[in-house]
């Protein structure tokens, strides 16, 4: 049961949804389930604890400033 990011091109929402087999999901803010766009996620890397920027599991990938904890969230898994 993979869960997905979407915009919602109708009012702007982005939103995660838990997607099960053939279930379209529809926007929290405005109910829209026709003008949805999935969005690339990152993937989810289980490390231990990062201790530096550079060991970070998505610090090459990512390509968010401030990576490792300061803007994207990566860097508290562990």
């Amino acid at each position: 049961m993979p869960i997905y990011e979407y915009v919602c091109k109708t009012c702007g929402n982005e939103f995660e949804a838990l997607v099960r087999g053939e279930e379209r999901p529809e926007c929290p803010s405005c109910g829209a389930t026709q003008n949805l766009e999935r969005q690339m996620s990152v993937p989810s890397a289980h490390t231990l604890a990062v201790q530096t920027p550079s060991a970070c599991p998505a610090s090459q990938s990512c390509g968010m400033p401030n990576c490792c904890g300061q803007g994207c969230g990566l860097g508290g898994l562990g």
